[in-house]
């Protein structure tokens, strides 16, 4: 039998309680790696490191809120104290709200920019020493498709993902002397309680899955597969780039 790619690796996955994060913590779990499920629903969090324990996985939940700095460095110290040293930092925590950008208040704009892209600074902060320190780590940022090409009524949300993709791009030229990769992941329409939560409309999102070549929107466990590559060992020469697994409905 092979050893996991992530066999001896330690990673961190913010915003893993459900959807997307709750998919890539479970891939990582399954590649090998333990596991540190963050998210602001500490219920939610602990439901996935059980579930991650339930199939032999490593982990262990912590709650946290991204957008507080000194909240995410306690939690990263809690995990260090137990798991040890990070290797791995998926900075996927996210929120999504519709507003036309006439109804677009300062406040949404700032909470959407708090939690995307402060979010991924302050757990990117206290995670990266660990990663320079060993030589190897491997940071993937989940932006969007809508952070690429925009999208009506998501001006903030738009914003604050393409911000991710150049906070990838830079991040990377820094760091991959240490060994270190930088990338990010910016998914089409997936089906996730984010989705639900956001009050797309069913229409829409029938009419934008009917005008994909693959004719269905995405599962958060398209994401993880796209997201295992990019921490894996293989994907040690691969840098600053974007991977966007949106089922055809957006190319470069």
């Amino acid at each position: 039998m092979s050893t996991p790619p992530l066999s001896g690796r330690t990673a961190l996955v913010t915003g893993a309680a459900s959807g997307i994060g709750r998919a890539i913590a479970c891939r990582l779990a399954a590649d090998g790696a333990a596991v540190i499920v963050l998210d602001v629903d500490g219920e939610g969090a602990s439901r996935t490191a059980a579930e991650i324990a339930q199939a032999g996985g490593r982990s262990m939940a912590v709650t946290a809120d991204v957008s507080s700095g000194p909240a995410v460095r306690d939690a990263v110290r809690a995990a260090r104290a137990r798991l040890g040293a990070l290797h791995v930092l998926v900075n996927n925590a996210g929120i999504c709200s519709f507003f036309p950008f006439t109804a677009l208040d300062e406040a949404e704009w700032d909470r959407m920019f708090a939690v995307h892209v402060k979010g991924a600074f302050h757990a990117t902060k206290a995670v990266l020493p660990d990663m320079i320190a060993a030589g190897w780590g491997r940071i993937v940022n989940v932006s969007s498709v809508g952070g690429l090409k925009g999208a009506p009524a998501l001006t903030h949300y738009a914003s604050a993902k393409a911000a991710l993709v150049g906070f990838t791009r830079a991040l990377a030229t820094e760091v991959g002397v240490h060994g270190v990769t930088v990338n990010a992941i910016a998914p089409g329409l997936v089906d996730t309680p984010l989705l639900v939560r956001s009050r797309m409309p069913a229409s829409i999102r029938e009419t934008q899955a009917a005008q994909l070549p693959v004719r269905r929107i995405g599962t958060p466990e398209d994401i993880a597969a796209a997201c295992a590559y990019l921490v894996s060992p293989d994907a040690g020469y691969t840098t600053g780039q974007v991977l966007s697994p949106n089922g055809g409905g957006h190319t470069w």
